[in-house]
């Protein structure tokens, strides 16, 4: 039998050379094509609205604060409203009004979320996605609310007068800075409330059973264990309630307060009730300064503890 031989190289066809590199593609952009806007174009958008909206009226009030009734500019308005007695108890019930409220709203506010979080009771996570929708109620009706229960009509004086027969009842303080506070304290312990749900929810539970096991009180572990935990929250909420307390108008006129005048109620009051433009402004120049200074200081002590 004849023995084929080895096969000669380069007797059949070719073989086809196989591309090492990758395909061109085929949607490469054409030459001179447009190029991309720059990244401060898009920018210029959001800055302009917030330039008419909220920049641009600024500088207006602070404008007419340096323009008296006389004419040109001169700081005079600012002399004339810090010299007033007015202005003086105006700061003062502000500042104590909202120290207290943020003061009553830490308390409560705590005290509140400990039982929600941590005390199991039928209707717990009912109560707490009732506290979001409070949140987005308008102040005036936590007030028209209280003055339905403790208002000089309401149903506490009302029920008073027909069991005792007389003329009033004696639920009267609403009407008085500590009505005031209370309905502050009713409205804005909430808002400390989420942050501090939010902050027990992340909360290692294991922490809370090795104390326990280890026997602490329930007070030495609210102490030690969760109160640490909860500072961050309970600075950022008690920030938000301060800073919301100093400009809270609705709350102060719907009580029907007439010895109590905060910041905001002096400004209504120059500027609707007296028609003194100037010295409104720089009342309002005054709360906006008091307003920013305090948030950038919560800024300041929040990025030092980290919260």
């Amino acid at each position: 039998m004849a023995r084929r031989g080895p096969a000669v190289l380069g007797s059949g066809p070719a073989p086809r050379a196989v591309p090492s590199g990758p395909a061109p593609r085929n949607d490469a952009p054409h030459q001179g094509g447009g190029r991309q806007l720059p990244t401060s174009v898009w920018a210029l958008p959001p800055v302009a609205v917030l330039a008419a909206v909220f920049l641009y009226p600024l500088v207006l009030v602070v404008q007419q604060s340096l323009s008296p009734d006389s004419g040109g500019t001169s700081l005079q308005p600012y002399a004339d409203v810090f010299g007033s007695a007015a202005f003086r108890d105006a700061l003062a019930t502000t500042v104590w009004l909202a120290v207290g409220a943020t003061a009553g709203c830490l308390v409560l506010g705590f005290v509140l979320a400990l039982v929600i979080a941590f005390v199991p009771f039928p209707g717990g996570k009912a109560v707490a996605k009732f506290i979001d929708v409070f949140l987005s109620f308008p102040s005036f009706l936590i007030t028209l609310a209280l003055l339905f229960v403790y208002g000089t009509v309401g149903m506490a004086n009302g029920l008073w007068t027909d069991v005792t027969g007389a003329h009033s009842g004696p639920f009267q303080f609403l009407t008085t800075p500590w009505g005031v506070l209370l309905a502050e304290i009713t409205y804005f312990t909430p808002f400390v409330m989420r942050p501090l749900l939010a902050a027990f929810s992340q909360l290692d539970t294991a922490q809370l059973e090795v104390a326990s096991s280890l026997g602490a009180r329930p007070a030495r572990i609210v102490r030690r264990v969760i109160l640490p935990e909860a500072l961050p929250a309970l600075a950022a909420g008690g920030s938000l309630v301060l800073v919301m307390c100093l400009n809270e108008f609705g709350i102060v006129l719907f009580t029907g307060a007439k010895g109590v005048t905060t910041l905001p109620m002096l400004v209504y009051s120059k500027a609707i009730l007296e028609s003194d433009y100037p010295a409104a402004c720089v009342v309002a120049v005054v709360n906006i300064a008091i307003s920013v200074g305090l948030y950038g200081l919560y800024r300041v002590v929040s990025r030092r503890v980290g919260a």
